[in-house]
């Protein structure tokens, strides 16, 4: 589960007052998770020694008591306060005097200039990073920056802990300056803000420890819940031993025009490749042979046009008619920007009484009239890009950005549709607010096609029956799961869409 730094602190609070475990014992609890993630992930570099950096509040608890436990296992340790003895309260405060009471090197540069210890820094294999943790919303200044400065010059391996000091637990924004971690060991959840904006640069390798907190206290205290293979694998369904291209659906799909008939291809491929039994791609007549000629194993039918070779508004009847005994319909990939395209797309997600994905050309149709998808009489699946998400709700890309989750429960209450908004770490929304995260997918699908593709198998999965957020969840999981495939074997980037869809059967594999 994903959780606000505010949502963190409220179940932090019902786990101390509600179910009375101690805050020094899960204070406890993270600091033995950090010291344990050091010596596992980090072996060679803590015979080095560890630097523990300390900062106010219970993240520089956590970080003495990750001190202590490393100090028992033989590691060399030296802590830097970067607050006054005085100043260390509650917990932290017990654990201080424990840490004193070992001998632990405590070293307290306000009385120095930091920068006389640099040596410390370079000296250390692992860098303990205990300075903010989910709380912080100001600017890091003074001796806090400096030595984040420090951290980050050091060759040391860094582990932060929570969340990586400077950047926002909430929306992954850097303030001021902000610790670039190997890995950020967190406490119970992850949080919103190791999702946004750079915070991937700066986490690193992401680990969750488990500190104590019970399962009953959770309740609905959580922003998204994090796809995963096992639980999407209770989402298919078995394929019947005797079924046939009738029993898995006919999907329509409404796509191309002049000089994009490759939209409408590779969002056929996408479907082909993903199950669905039955598959018709509709598009201006003149782009019908190019694609007739691609497309081997699905059927394609002519729609009147305009001059500019998109669609005309004549072709809403066609489409009406092509949609009896369809299952589902993806409407949008390459249609085009024409006045005449984008009003018979308003028309079609009103008329069209089928679960429709609306992608790429349609959205821009639909813009701000929320209204049309919230009346259409079937489910929608609107999938959103960052900057289709800023037109779609009349604001900046920049903001949509900074906040992902709260964008996507935005749409898909104004529309009432499942919204996926895509990126890094794709959401998924439901009408009612239940929201996923995808972890699966990688920078080399930022290429043109990957989201023709994905509107594609989503529609397959709405073909087949399934319902819209759980077809969602599936193929969004699986598109960004192939490419993650597909970099292991071609490396970094200069993957194709097209091998995206094409490789999906070898995805399907995992779940048999």
């Amino acid at each position: 589960m994903i959780v606000t730094p505010e949502q963190m602190q409220a179940l932090d609070l019902r786990t101390i007052e509600r179910y009375k475990i101690p805050a020094l014992l899960l204070m406890e609890n993270a600091g033995r998770e950090v010291a344990e993630a050091v010596l596992r992930i980090f072996p060679g570099e803590a015979k080095k020694g560890a630097l523990i950096l300390v900062g106010p509040g219970q993240n520089g608890g956590d970080g003495l008591v990750a001190a202590r436990h490393l100090f028992q296992k033989g590691v060399f340790c030296r802590i830097i306060c970067l607050i006054e003895e005085a100043d260390f309260r509650k917990e932290a405060a017990t654990n201080l005097k424990i840490v004193q009471g070992l001998g632990i090197d405590l070293i307290y540069p306000s009385h120095h200039q930091l920068s006389t210890f640099d040596t410390r820094f370079n000296d250390a294999g692992v860098i303990v990073d205990a300075i903010f943790g989910i709380g912080l919303s100001r600017p890091v200044e003074g001796i806090f920056k400096q030595a984040i400065e420090f951290i980050n010059a050091s060759s040391a391996k860094v582990i932060s802990i929570d969340v990586a000091s400077g950047l926002s637990a909430k929306d992954g924004s850097i303030l001021g300056c902000a610790v670039k971690a190997d890995m950020t060991v967190t406490m119970a959840f992850e949080k919103t803000g190791h999702f946004l904006q750079h915070a991937p640069e700066y986490t690193g390798k992401l680990t969750i420890a488990d500190i104590g907190i019970p399962r009953t206290a959770i309740g609905g205290d959580f922003t998204a819940s994090k796809l995963r293979l096992d639980m999407l694998k209770k989402l298919l369904k078995q394929r019947p031993i005797t079924g046939h291209k009738g029993t898995f659906g006919h999907l329509l799909i409404v796509a191309g025009s002049k000089g994009k008939s490759g939209a409408a291809e590779l969002c056929a491929q996408g479907a082909l490749r993903s199950g669905a039994g039955l598959i018709t791609v509709a598009t201006p007549a003149s782009t019908r042979t190019i694609l007739a000629t691609k497309l081997t194993e699905a059927m394609t039918e002519g729609l009147p046009e305009t001059q500019d070779g998109t669609l005309s508004l004549a072709a809403i009847n066609k489409i009406n008619s092509l949609s009896a005994g369809k299952k589902a319909i993806v409407l949008g990939p390459g249609i085009g920007l024409s006045d005449e395209a984008q009003e018979a797309a308003r028309t079609l997600v009103k008329k069209i009484a089928l679960p429709m994905i609306l992608d790429a050309d349609a959205l821009t149709a639909i813009g701000t009239e929320h209204e049309l998808v919230k009346k259409a009489s079937a489910p929608r699946v609107l999938t959103p890009h960052p900057g289709e998400m800023a037109r779609l709700l009349g604001c900046e890309t920049s903001w949509v950005q900074r906040n992902r989750f709260d964008a996507a429960k935005k749409l898909a209450n104004d529309t009432g549709a499942v919204v996926v908004l895509k990126g890094a770490f794709s959401l998924i929304c439901s009408p009612e607010g239940e929201m996923a995260l995808n972890p699966t997918g990688n920078s080399a699908m930022g290429a043109g096609g990957m989201g023709d593709v994905l509107a594609g198998m989503i529609g397959a999965f709405l073909a087949q029956g399934y319902n819209a957020f759980d077809a969602t969840r599936i193929a969004v999981f699986c598109h960004g799961l192939c490419g993650d495939m597909l970099t292991k074997i071609y490396g970094p980037f200069g993957i194709r869409a097209m091998e995206v869809a094409d490789n999906l059967p070898k995805i399907w594999q995992n779940f048999s």
